[in-house]
């Protein structure tokens, strides 16, 4: 079984500068994706999903029209559908390290995603990826699954968590 580490911890805190840092220590093959604000005139106008190969599709949006809609947002299932997804399941055929930043409300609007997240977690191969704090049922399963270490970010540890990951997912030698 593969490890899972997935962190835990408020808005803003430093998950995604921690996965970064973590990937950028390791220099390991790795593949999935991470979640990015788009910002426009200052303020958050939504969020795109950038694969770690380079492929971008904007996930949500406040001026999207139609569902789902997770808060102020409207998600598009079809970003997720062409460039979340495939990006997850790439990652486990290659066997390289996969990355899912985040696993969140919004991410979590499409049935497929979620099944992508236990696809890699039944894998065999390691998992680097955040996680909503908040309750919701199936990522509680997921917080609770066998192969998952949970870590809560937190200003104390964002600096440390890093180097402490990068050596828990080296590759032996």
């Amino acid at each position: 079984m593969g490890k899972a580490f997935l962190l835990t911890g408020r808005p803003g805190v430093g998950k995604t500068t921690c996965l970064r840092n973590v990937l950028e220590l390791l220099q390991i093959p790795a593949g999935g994706f991470f979640t990015e604000e788009i910002r426009e005139r200052g303020k958050r106008a939504g969020f795109s999903l950038v694969t770690l190969d380079g492929r971008r599709s904007t996930l949500a949006r406040v001026d999207r029209v139609g569902p789902p809609r997770v808060g102020k947002y409207r998600v598009s299932l079809n970003a997720m559908h062409r460039v979340g997804i495939p990006a997850i399941r790439e990652a486990v055929r290659t066997g390289c390290l996969v990355v899912i930043d985040e696993i969140g409300k919004m991410e979590l609007a499409a049935p497929a995603f979620r099944a992508a997240v236990e696809e890699a977690l039944q894998a065999g191969v390691d998992v680097l990826g955040t996680i909503l704090s908040a309750p919701h049922p199936w990522a509680d399963r997921i917080k609770a699954h066998p192969a998952v270490r949970l870590l809560e970010v937190t200003p104390a540890n964002r600096d440390s968590l890093p180097r402490r990951l990068a050596r828990e997912l080296a590759p032996p030698g």
